[in-house]
């Protein structure tokens, strides 16, 4: 695991949770229990991939966190897709199950911007481009516990996932407030 301040993008739980909780001291605290991350989990389960933001609040009306939970099942080579970035969110991975290989930085190929009206950009990511695998960037594996802090524009993907999922909790950090704050996943 990389010292914290390294370039490797991986994080110390307690360091990235502090950091967080420490823009929220104001305002109102809003829960979002494991029951209901597991219940989506389960909702979604015959998705080969899914990003499902579960709310989006409003931090003193300063900037939006988001919070959702993604699954990932097992790929590699040509079927692990590509690359994406977003240009104005900060995206905090926790990974709660599973194993695989993460990569950033570097370019994506054949990158193309997602609709300005599609949900990655309405509900989960803002504006962001995605495409095919990274050319350059940084590997490395990561499993149950390891946090990854990615900043805007920054180009990432799993480039394999070696378990039969990876199961992740994301934080988005929204400075420019570009998601839906009140947002409460049905």
């Amino acid at each position: 695991m990389a010292e914290v301040g390294q370039e490797s993008g991986i994080m110390p739980k307690a360091l990235v949770l502090s950091l967080l909780l420490a823009g929220v001291a104001g305002a109102q605290a809003v829960d979002v229990p494991n029951a209901d991350i597991q219940a989506m989990l389960r909702k979604v389960a015959a998705q080969r991939v899914s990003d499902q933001q579960m709310r989006v609040v409003s931090i003193n009306d300063e900037y939006n966190v988001g919070v959702g939970v993604v699954r990932r099942a097992k790929t590699s080579g040509r079927d692990a897709g590509g690359g994406i970035d977003h240009s104005q969110i900060t995206e905090v991975y926790h990974v709660m199950e599973g194993t695989g290989t993460f990569v950033t930085g570097g370019v994506i190929l054949n990158q193309k911007p997602f609709a300005p009206d599609s949900q990655v950009v309405k509900v989960l990511n803002g504006p962001s481009t995605n495409g095919g695998p990274i050319e350059g960037g940084v590997s490395r594996k990561v499993g149950p516990g390891d946090v990854i802090v990615i900043p805007p524009n920054t180009a990432h993907w799993f480039s394999e996932i070696t378990s039969d999922q990876i199961v992740y909790l994301v934080v988005r950090i929204d400075p420019h407030k570009v998601l839906p704050a009140g947002y409460v996943a049905k």
